[in-house]
């Protein structure tokens, strides 16, 4: 399978590219811990179906140490009990945040005060940048068909 272009070959996206990667950037270093960050990308990826983030994403946090039992649940979260309490509001807040169309609203009240019971205000804008940042990436990689299984650890960076 091929992408539908180079899109991260054109001068125009690497233009877009660049703001993007600014904000994930400052979100990478956030108080977030490197962990939740990992969950919230491969469970936002998993969501939009968008296995090019998926496959970076298990392999970085891989390499950054994650085991594979908790990598092989996040689907499955709720029913997990590898996730502390902080890493499961993060995840709720991940899923409501990717499926806004979902429910009138977008994100309930009760997912977020959960958040912001295991989160500070640093945290919190760092995970509303995060799941906003993440989707962005998904959708650019769905709408291209941006083939996934090839990724290496540190291929852009």
């Amino acid at each position: 399978m091929e992408s539908r272009l180079n899109y991260f070959g054109n001068p125009l996206a690497g233009k877009v590219l660049k703001h993007i990667n600014s904000a994930g950037k400052a979100v990478s270093d956030s108080t977030l811990p490197a962990a939740t960050q990992e969950l919230v990308k491969i469970r936002a990826s998993q969501i939009n179906g968008c296995g090019f983030c998926t496959d970076m994403h298990t392999k970085d946090a891989a390499l950054a140490g994650e085991t594979s039992l908790r990598l092989n649940l996040i689907a499955a979260w709720r029913e997990a009990t590898v996730f502390t309490d902080a890493e499961r509001a993060a995840l709720e807040l991940a899923e409501q945040g990717t499926r806004i169309a979902d429910a009138a609203g977008g994100v309930t009240d009760e997912a977020w005060a959960n958040a912001a019971k295991h989160h500070d205000e640093e945290q919190l804008v760092a995970l509303i940048s995060l799941i906003a940042v993440i989707n962005a990436y998904n959708r650019i990689n769905v709408i291209n068909q941006q083939p996934a299984g090839g990724y290496k650890p540190g291929q852009f960076g």
